[in-house]
């Protein structure tokens, strides 16, 4: 553990013995290998403090110099940035988003429309998380922004507050496009190194570090190592820097946009930074009021005090930053494990400290909170086990659901027929699937890898049986997201479209069957527009232009010689006209 330069005052004194102490019961208790904190008072960093090991394999310590991912602390640099553009005139933040990103789109059109900067920075566009879109990291942050037309909203804009990570890769990719360059070097000159912070943006960045940390996770109550995720939406939580550091941004935000003796921002733009915009919501705990989100920053009030702060989360990274800017006090808290109750038991013991109150026993709560939740996992287990229906059994052969299904945002999920049983592969991801009950499968937990544990996923039929889409609740706020089944079979040879061609009759009606020059068939009956016959599965195309409308070519020996026509008002047929 270490200590800063500076010589500690009284009250610093006496708190240093009782932090090591509170920091090394939770440490045990949450089972957090390592953590580094610093602690700014009236301008200056007054303490820095490092516990336990960044690698325990190798059993290196930590110091205040480790890295970190700070994860969504990010969001604080990238609203500042905005904020640096917005103060030249380059960008209007009131404006929408649209005036300077013109191809931001949202499924809505009238949303799309209204959706300004500022909403994007306090979580107001009407979009709720749809994550999986970003934690495969298979996608850079300009492949998602064309991807978010294609999300379901929950909420008008500004109806709500919904945290959403897609939305700060925009404003990333706002600040890309109005600057020229990179989000990286646009944070690094105007900010990062005029504070003298040492930072990364990638995990590849953080591994190339003298001193970086290692991630560990929890599955239920033991400790394994993290897994090594990427985090794509760089603006949203990609940051990587150390306690030391970070002591430099508070050092910037307590001081109103002064670093120094040199002003970065204008005080009243910082003020703005710092108002509340969103109702989040009001804490289950006595001592805070209601929450807000400003604009990358949380607003509260604990004990009366005026706070802001960000946390940061991601599988083998918790963090949190403080500040009582009244008081001119800020505390960040680095973890190297998955989300814990550490950072808030630490950062609130010592502002209660600092603020010459009796401390609240955060750790007494937070340990009852943990206990009850670890106890009960098994309860969640077994009310999941008992919502199923027993059995039953799948309505089709299971050679009948492997297919691939498409969203437009969400990718293409396979499923596949091995050794008797359905297999799922998702972008990167892939398992065995098991039968819940009807047409609903499961996926299995896997603890080592990157994957929707517990992810039920539908299949749904047709009014003829054929199974033509699945579905799976990837976003909780939203319906069910929907994969349409891709075309696959003899309707995708261009040979059999080919044989399909020709003239059909039925009951004195004609219908003729063409190719385009894309080699796409069309249909013309008697007295009826042209319609365009787009494949399906199999044999069969649906009808372009007429919702629940298909036909199916049929014959035998290679030869084509009937069209059954499937529709609402029931199933017909048409035989070829010979000569």
């Amino acid at each position: 553990m270490n200590t800063s330069a500076d010589i500690p005052n009284s009250t610093l004194a006496s708190l240093i013995p009782d932090v090591d102490r509170l920091a090394a019961e939770a440490m045990a208790v949450w089972k957090v290998p390592g953590v580094a904190l610093a602690i700014v008072q009236g301008g200056e960093v007054v303490l820095t403090r490092a516990y336990g090991q960044r690698d325990v394999e190798a059993d290196l310590p930590v110091t205040p110099h480790t890295h970190f991912v700070i994860c969504s602390i990010t969001k604080s640099f990238t609203a500042t940035a905005i904020a640096l553009l917005h103060n030249e005139g380059v960008l209007d933040w009131s404006k929408p988003v649209r005036d300077h990103l013109p191809e931001f789109r949202l499924s809505d059109a009238v949303a799309t429309e209204r959706v300004t900067i500022r909403d994007l920075l306090s979580h107001q566009s009407g979009l709720p998380r749809h994550d999986w879109i970003h934690l495969p990291g298979d996608l850079a942050p300009a492949e998602m922004l064309p991807l978010m037309r294609h999300l379901e909203l929950s909420r008008d804009v500004r109806a709500a507050w919904q945290y959403n990570n897609l939305c700060y890769n925009a404003a990333g990719l706002l600040i890309e496009r109005l600057s020229g360059r990179s989000f990286e070097a646009f944070v690094r000159e105007r900010l990062t190194d005029r504070l003298g912070m040492a930072v990364g943006f990638s995990l590849d960045k953080l591994e190339a570090a003298a001193e970086a940390a290692r991630p560990y996770m929890i599955h239920v109550d033991t400790r394994l190592p993290g897994l090594r995720l990427p985090i794509r939406v760089t603006a949203a939580g990609a940051i990587n820097t150390s306690a030391t550091d970070l002591a430099n941004w508070m050092r910037l935000h307590l001081g109103l946009g002064e670093f120094d003796g040199e002003r970065l921002l204008p005080a009243p733009l910082v003020e703005q930074l710092h108002t509340p915009l969103a109702h989040v919501g009001k804490s289950e705990f006595s001592e805070f009021g209601h929450g807000h989100y400003a604009l990358g920053f949380q607003s509260n009030t604990y004990h009366g005090d005026r706070l802001l702060w960000h946390g940061g989360g991601w599988n083998g990274w918790g963090s949190l930053m403080t500040l009582v800017r009244d008081a001119g006090i800020g505390v960040a808290v680095l973890t190297n494990r998955s989300p814990s109750a550490v950072p808030q038991i630490l950062t609130w013991y010592i502002v209660d400290r600092l603020r010459g109150r009796e401390p609240v026993d955060w750790f007494a709560r937070f340990h009852k909170v943990r206990d009850d939740f670890v106890a009960h996992i098994p309860a969640d287990k077994e009310a999941r086990e008992k919502a199923r229906h027993k059995h039953t059994q799948p309505v089709h052969a299971l050679s009948a659901y492997a297919g691939d299904y498409a969203h437009p945002a969400y990718g293409v999920i396979s499923i596949r027929e091995q050794n008797g049983a359905l297999h799922w592969s998702w972008r990167g991801m892939s398992a065995p699937l098991s039968h819940r009950h009807f047409e609903t499968f499961v996926t299995p937990e896997i603890i080592d890898k990157l994957h929707p544990d517990n992810l039920p996923i539908t299949f749904q039929t047709d009014r003829d049986g054929n199974i033509v889409h699945l579905s799976a609740p990837l976003e909780p706020m939203v319906k069910d997201i929907v994969f349409e089944r891709r075309a696959a079979g003899d309707c995708m040879n261009p040979a059999f479209r080919e044989r399909c061609a020709g003239h059909f009759a039925s009951g004195g009606v004609n219908h003729h069957v063409t190719l385009d020059a894309d080699g796409r068939l069309i249909l013309k009956t008697d007295f009826q527009p042209a319609y365009r016959l787009e494949p399906q599965q199999d044999r069969r195309f649906r009808i372009v232009e007429l919702d629940g409308f298909a036909v199916e070519f049929r014959g035998e020996d290679n030869e084509i010689d009937r069209i059954v026509f499937h529709q609402p008002n029931g199933v017909f047929v048409a035989n070829r006209v010979v000569g």
